[in-house]
């Protein structure tokens, strides 16, 4: 039975001093890197307008949102009783986000970096309500084109 425990105790690993300094070191810095915050702030005139991105609802105006790229947005406002605004955005990179430097920025900078863009406010025209004989004329038209185009 003590040759058991000899050999048990001989198969051990040697203790390194460097390798736990080295192990507290890297989970210092883990807890301690920080991160980019990236956000886009819509607003419209009038607000309440209903705001998709990138064919994502994001929300009602006034809304901030967080974004993970830069680059190009499509934006969609709606609202009842006002014209469908169809826009898009670039959103650039500030300086400490192009590589290497964005490495540095967003693993060793021990704190969390705000990057927040606000857009400029959209103005939504109200919606012209058609009369009801240009509904009726309209109607007209579309059914003359759909019995001309049936093969008779």
């Amino acid at each position: 039975m003590s040759s058991v425990k000899a050999s048990f105790i001989r198969s051990r690993r040697p203790h390194v001093p460097g390798l736990t300094l080295l192990m507290g070191l890297a989970l210092l810095f883990t807890l301690l890197a920080g991160c980019v915050e990236r956000t886009i702030k819509i607003q419209s005139e009038p607000p309440g307008a209903l705001v998709t991105v990138n064919d994502e609802e994001v929300g009602a105006t006034p809304v901030k949102f967080a974004f993970l790229w830069y680059g190009d947005y499509e934006i969609i406002l709606r609202k009842p009783g006002y014209e469908t605004l169809k826009t898009h955005c670039t959103i650039k990179p500030p300086w400490y986000q192009y590589p290497p430097i964005d490495f540095v920025a967003e693993a060793l900078v021990p704190t969390m970096l705000q990057d927040s863009h606000v857009l400029p406010t959209f103005q939504l025209e109200p919606a012209e309500t058609p009369t009801v004989s240009d509904v009726v004329e309209r109607a007209v038209e579309l059914r003359e084109q759909a019995l001309c185009e049936q093969p008779g």
